[in-house]
């Protein structure tokens, strides 16, 4: 009989994730998502607390995977190049996670806090983009970000590159 290998913090966190998009936060559970692992509960115990501590680490663990915003371009064609990738592809997110994130925010105080905290320094980055590409208005860079957001809420997870396109395209011919 063949002995498996011990699960790590991250396999039941990546599990979370994965749970969290298919299912939603009521996902979030020992005993499902012991059984979706193949193993017991007292694994999920052995690294963490209890559930409430388990969402907890879920939701710093998709913050810094998600909060990976790109270095500053240096020249302005860089620049345009950036902000096109961003609108296409995101910050690097999975665009069903992030949804469920999104959901999950709205009934669960520090999801939303979470989710604001990576707004924050998305938008934030976004306008830096937009300020050195000569367009100064902040609400630009808020409405570039919500298109990205409701885009992939409205296509539920797929992507709608050409209108992203167009939207980057009029923004940046105001400069």
């Amino acid at each position: 009989m063949s002995r498996k290998q011990r699960l790590s913090a991250d396999d039941w966190l990546n599990a979370g994730l994965k749970a969290l998009a298919a299912s939603g936060p009521q996902a979030l559970k020992a005993e499902p998502l012991a059984r979706a692992l193949d193993t017991t509960k007292g694994s999920f115990y052995w690294h963490f607390e209890d559930v409430p501590r388990y969402r907890q680490d879920l939701l710093n663990f998709w913050r810094d995977a998600s909060a990976k915003i790109p270095s500053r371009p240096s020249e302005k064609s860089e620049a345009v190049a950036q902000l096109q990738k961003i609108m296409k592809d995101g910050f690097g997110d999975d665009p069903a996670t992030e949804a469920a994130m999104r959901s999950w925010a709205t009934s669960d105080p520090d999801a939303a806090a979470t989710i604001a905290e990576l707004d924050s320094a998305r938008l934030d980055h976004l306008g830096e983009l937009l300020r050195q590409l000569g367009v100064t208005n902040r609400d630009l860079a808020l409405s570039l970000y919500s298109a990205k957001v409701g885009m992939s809420v409205l296509d539920k997870g797929t992507r709608n590159d050409d209108a992203l396109a167009s939207l980057v395209d009029m923004v940046l011919a105001l400069r």
